[in-house]
């Protein structure tokens, strides 16, 4: 299968209405595409690259191979319950705990903050091509997400070391995302990342050129009524690499109330006799407005309107 793949450089060209097709397809029938041609500067993203890699390298590594989940793959146990990463959280908005972290340079401080400033613009206008394409407001995924002190933005710093024996541990169980956006920055030589379509696993490759690869979480499922799907997805281990993942979540806040969007909503809890009535004298037209004359009538709204 060829993973959707969105060339942000044509939302402000003559193509425009083609890639906003794309985007709500990805959206709708996968639950996940690759991002090219962004604004993000890409020597900075080749240096949280690079500063993440040392970091694991000097700090993370060692202990890892020395943890009781690499003891318990190397006894041979039962492996089929722990994820095979090495990981740590960094928390950015609506406030940050990234001086609170062992070990991270005030360089890898700075540059990841640099970079989350940069994709957090990203992930908004991400949010407001979605609002368009579902016939929402422009604002609406954003505001949805806010709370009192706007949307939640954290970042999962993963590598899934090399593994002698990949067969017996997954380097993270299938899942879905629970958030809302996520946008990864990954390794771009060793594979791993897989993401179910249609019952089937499609392999994610490398990101080559610095490619964002987004998925959508369970809260866009929800607020779209089902309309964009949250996908299962799997990290398998690989004996010959060590992956990077940078994922990025941009996500309600936690006091943020989540429900479906009243305009994607169908009309519920109505007797068919009522819509037999709408539909007698509206037949011949677009089912559409006569959905939203129920929705109107089932929620006390002056009765049904044609």
């Amino acid at each position: 299968m060829e993973i959707p793949v969105i060339d942000f450089s044509e939302f402000n060209g003559e193509n425009r209405s083609k890639m906003m097709a794309t985007l709500h397809e990805a959206c709708e029938k996968w639950g996940f595409f690759l991002i090219e041609n962004h604004e993000i500067d890409r020597e900075l993203m080749e240096k949280v690259k690079q500063l993440v890699n040392s970091h694991y390298e000097e700090n993370l590594k060692k202990r890892f191979y020395e943890s009781e989940i690499a003891k318990r793959l190397n006894n041979k146990g039962n492996a089929s319950d722990i994820d095979w990463e090495s990981t740590y959280f960094i928390w950015h908005r609506p406030t940050s705990n990234i001086h609170e972290i062992p070990n991270l340079p005030e360089g890898f401080c700075k540059s990841m903050d640099e970079y989350i400033t940069q994709l957090i613009k990203m992930a908004e206008k991400i949010s407001e091509l979605m609002c368009e394409n579902l016939g929402l407001e422009e604002d609406y995924i954003k505001e949805a997400f806010s709370g009192k002190k706007g949307p939640s933005v954290g970042t999962k710093v993963a590598k899934y070391p090399q593994c002698s024996q990949p067969e017996l541990v997954r380097g993270l169980r299938e899942h879905t995302d629970a958030g809302g956006i996520i946008l990864l920055l990954q390794d771009d030589q060793v594979p791993g990342l897989e993401f179910c379509k249609d019952g089937q696993w499609v392999e994610i490759p490398p990101s080559k050129n610095n490619r964002i690869f987004v998925n959508t979480g369970d809260q866009l499922e929800v607020l779209s009524n089902g309309r964009y799907k949250s996908a299962l997805h799997r990290v398998m281990a690989d004996k010959n690499g060590s992956r990077l993942s940078i994922a990025t979540f941009y996500n309600p806040a936690g006091d943020a109330i989540i429900s479906p969007a009243p305009k994607l909503m169908y009309p519920s809890s109505y007797s068919f006799q009522d819509y037999l009535k709408l539909y007698a004298t509206t037949k011949f037209s677009d089912k559409g407005p006569r959905f939203e004359s129920m929705k109107k009538m089932t929620n006390g709204q002056n009765g049904i309107h044609v």
